[in-house]
C-alpha cells in the first residue's frame, strides 16, 4: 500500500485546514500517481477538495467515525478495521493513502510506499505527517532533482520500508 504526501522541512503537511502551499508541479505528480487507482482519505480531507466531492477518476474510499456519514459517488467506512476488509478487494499496489493526519497514523503501519513531495521551507502548521527521516524501518530509494516553483524548492522522494525492495 502506498502513502502520498506533500511535507516542509519539518513534516509539517496542513494548517487550519488547508495544504501549506499549492505547487503545480505536484498536484500534477499526484494526479499521476492517484488517477485510476483507490485513494483512502478521512472526512475532513474530503471537505477541502473542490465542492467538498470525491477525486474524479478514482475508486474513493472516506474513513469517519460518524455513522451518518456517507458520500455519493465513494466508499465510507467507519473503523480501521472495516476499512482493511474494504481494501481487501483492490490490489495493494493501487491503493494510496491521501490524508489527513489521523488517517496518515492510522495506515502508516499497513503502507510499504511512501511518495514525499519534501518542500524545503518551514510553515506556520498545526498538522504533521510522521517524520520517515527519523524511522529506522524506512528508506530513500530514489529522488529528484530539486525543483522550484518560483522560490520554493521542493524534491520528490520515494521512501520504502526496510526489506520490502530488492
Amino acid at each position: 500500500m502506498n502513502i502520498i504526501a506533500a511535507v516542509d522541512q519539518n513534516w509539517a503537511i496542513g494548517n487550519k485546514g488547508e495544504l501549506l502551499v499549492r505547487i503545480p508541479n505536484d498536484q500534477k505528480h499526484f494526479r499521476e500517481e492517484t488517477t485510476g487507482r483507490v485513494v483512502v482519505l478521512g472526512r475532513k480531507t474530503l471537505q477541502t477538495f473542490p465542492q467538498g466531492l470525491p477525486l474524479k477518476n478514482r475508486t474513493n474510499i472516506i474513513l469517519s467515525r460518524d455513522t451518518e456519514f456517507n458520500v455519493k459517488d465513494a466508499v465510507t467506512v467507519h473503523s480501521l478495521e472495516e476499512l482493511l476488509e474494504e481494501l481487501k478487494k483492490y490490489r495493494t499496489e493501487d491503493i494510496y493513502v491521501i490524508g489527513g493526519e489521523s488517517v496518515y497514523r492510522q495506515l502508516l503501519p499497513y503502507c510499504d510506499t511512501a511518495h514525499i513531495t519534501k518542500i524545503d521551507r518551514a510553515y506556520e502548521a498545526d498538522t504533521w505527517f510522521p517524520n520517515l527521516d527519523e524511522d529506522p524501518d524506512w528508506e530513500i530509494t530514489a529522488d529528484s532533482e530539486e525543483q522550484t516553483y518560483f522560490d520554493i524548492a521542493y524534491t520528490f522522494l520515494k521512501y520504502e520500508k526496510r526489506g520490502n525492495f530488492t
